[in-house]
């Protein structure tokens, strides 16, 4: 894993792998309360999908994490039900939602192209 995958890149780069056709009749807020980062949510709507740093005031579902597990799930390193059976991950709210958001993103961890 390269050591410059930072929170705010994941970030970034979520409205690029977003998979509008998996959204299909979905409009949720997933709130990422990072224990070590700034928090931020992802707003999918219509399928459309943007991310806002901050928090949201009524999300669908809240995920609460540090930023390394965050990575680790989000690069593909970890499994998110691993992380949520080991206690470094949480879920309050539609717990439902956190299984689809593999499907909302493409997995690019395959890609180990470099410009």
């Amino acid at each position: 894993m390269s050591s410059d995958i930072t929170v705010a890149r994941v970030i970034a780069k979520l409205p690029s792998r977003f998979q509008a056709d998996a959204a299909e009749n979905l409009n949720a807020i997933f709130q990422f309360l990072l224990e070590d980062d700034d928090n931020f949510y992802i707003t999918i709507n219509e399928q459309s999908c943007t991310t806002t740093q901050g928090e949201h005031h009524d999300p669908s579902i809240t995920l609460l994490m540090d930023a390394e597990t965050f990575i680790n799930v989000v690069t593909g390193q970890q499994d998110g039900m691993s992380a949520f059976m080991k206690g470094q991950l949480r879920a309050e709210g539609n717990v439902i939602l956190a299984t689809k958001l593999g499907k909302l993103f493409k997995d690019k961890s395959q890609d180990h192209t470099s410009a």
